[in-house]
């Protein structure tokens, strides 16, 4: 086990393609490594993630480390290399996922392996979680109720600093209704659009609440479309938007709700608001079903899983800063939902994340797997 192998086993992870839906082939290649590197167990479970065990000397504290195996599509005309080509230039590996999350679970797969398993009393569990990029926390649930953690750690890009939290997320679809009209006599009928845009305005024109710590929440405008579509002259009697929503701690579906409608009261509209039931199915078919809310978390500094991780960071990383994330991670599940511990450590930038030309920096990726391992041997010794 050296820092070669770590590295050919990143390329290769970018060479072999694991767009959401499709990580069959990705996860089976996780498997492999995982078996070559000498983990006590290695299976696949019945989402199609893929878990890895490592035993201490005795019983002790569980550690769950997760990063998703699946990535975003990608056009490789924005790329000047080949997206998934895995090529090295200037000492940065480039290709789609490599930042978020491949090179971070290589270095989380290698850094568990590496620790002495006679100085540890424990286990360590480290996972691949499919379907992250369209439903976070889906697949970790399931990760979660086979390994039950004491603590979680969420592989994603940190640039290297330790975050005890992340804002969450929540897709929202809000309908106007109108009344429908020849367009020659728009004046008998009622532009459902139109009430859609008073609504939109009176959205922008309100301050989203600031967390001292997570920073804004936001509200973002996704997608509309009205009804009947195409129009063929009719004035349109229905309007669809989507919001997606940036949460911050304590905010909740009710509040969610509550809060538009004191913006429709306000735009004098009257509208239907709903949080998206949602449906996503594995490659391996399993069904991941539930609302698009994901909650906000956060944990204070002197926490014990804060505490000891950022201690041993600071010792193997001087530059490493306490932060927080500002996308949602599956986080969202183990934290939010669960209350598990949970903290998110990673190479890479948030901003580097579904980008054209995305890479990381070889340096980084022996930093982050230093990091793992140091995280590790603290909470476990």
């Amino acid at each position: 086990m050296n820092n070669k192998n770590l590295i050919q086993f990143t390329q290769k992870s970018v060479q072999t393609t694991s767009i959401t839906g499709q990580e069959r082939t990705f996860i089976q290649l996780v498997s492999n490594e995982m078996n070559v590197l000498g983990y006590d167990r290695v299976w696949i479970d019945d989402a199609g993630t893929v878990i890895g065990e490592i035993n201490g000397i005795s019983p002790g504290k569980t550690i769950l480390l997760d990063a998703h195996a699946d990535t975003v599509s990608v056009n490789p005309e924005d790329w000047t290399f080949e997206p998934f080509s895995g090529i090295i230039h200037q000492d940065r590996i480039y290709g789609r996922g490599v930042a978020d999350t491949k090179g971070n679970l290589a270095a989380m797969m290698y850094a568990a392996a590496k620790v002495d398993r006679k100085k540890i009393s424990g286990k360590i569990f480290v996972s691949a979680t499919v379907n992250e990029e369209v439903f976070e926390g889906g697949s970790l649930r399931v990760v979660i109720d086979q390994t039950q953690p004491d603590y979680v750690i969420i592989g994603e890009a940190t640039n290297l600093n330790l975050n005890r939290g992340g804002r969450g997320r929540a897709e929202i679809i809000v309908e106007t209704l109108g009344q429908s009209a020849h367009s020659s006599s728009p004046e008998v009928g009622e532009c459902a659009v139109h009430n859609m845009i008073r609504l939109i305005n009176s959205i922008e024109s309100q301050q989203m609440k600031t967390d001292p710590i997570l920073g804004p929440g936001s509200m973002v405008l996704t997608d509309i479309i009205s009804a009947p579509f195409p129009g063929n002259s009719v004035v349109p009697n229905r309007c669809r938007v989507t919001f997606d929503r940036r949460l911050l701690v304590g905010e909740t579906i009710a509040s969610l709700e509550n809060e538009l409608l004191e913006y429709a009261n306000r735009a004098n509209v009257e509208c239907r608001i709903y949080l998206l039931d949602a449906t996503e199915i594995t490659y391996t078919g399993y069904k991941i079903q539930g609302k698009k809310f994901f909650p906000a978390w956060l944990f204070p500094q002197d926490h014990i899983l804060v505490e000891k991780s950022y201690k041993a960071l600071k010792k193997s990383i001087p530059e490493c800063k306490l932060g927080t994330f500002r996308f949602c991670t599956n986080g969202a599940y183990s934290a939010g939902i669960s209350g598990i511990p949970t903290i998110g450590f990673g190479l890479g930038k948030e901003t580097d994340a579904h980008t054209a030309d995305e890479s990381i920096a070889i340096n980084d990726l022996m930093k982050a797997t230093i990091g793992y391992q140091a995280i590790i041997e603290e909470l476990l010794s």
